[in-house]
């Protein structure tokens, strides 16, 4: 299952993903990502991505999430926020990522506050810490 919203006001593209993503569910699931990341298209495009609930990726979801990781990146896409628990999924998400080259601008985040404060302001904002521990 997967669900995506667009914060036009802060151009940041919303997306949950849940459970096991079989490989149909996946393209659909690119394809609307895809459709909101161009919705907000000549700005700097922001993702965050709760992945807390998703199972590990089946080879080809994981190349999906590779593939449309670098249409993001050629798309405007500056700062990318991920919600994971699953040290496995952290896991398969660190190679895909690498292979993307989006772990440039990629953070990990246990909680959604911080991850959106981050989106919004960068590393910017004056005498900020880090409020999330890291992830592997």
């Amino acid at each position: 299952m997967f669900r995506i919203d667009v914060d036009g006001e802060h151009a940041i593209v919303e997306f949950v993903l849940d459970g096991y993503i079989r490989v149909q569910e996946m393209e659909s699931f690119v394809q609307e990502l895809e459709k909101a990341t161009a919705s907000l298209s000549g700005r700097d495009i922001k993702i965050l991505a709760d992945l807390r609930t998703l199972r590990p990726a089946s080879p080809e979801a994981a190349n999906m999430i590779r593939r449309v990781q670098e249409y993001g990146l050629r798309s405007g896409v500056v700062r990318v926020a991920e919600l994971v628990e699953s040290e496995l999924v952290a896991l398969q998400l660190n190679r895909v990522a690498e292979n993307s080259h989006t772990d440039k601008i990629l953070r990990r985040f246990w909680e959604e506050a911080p991850a959106r404060h981050w989106l919004i302001h960068g590393d910017e904002v004056e005498g900020a810490r880090p409020s999330s521990r890291p992830m592997p």
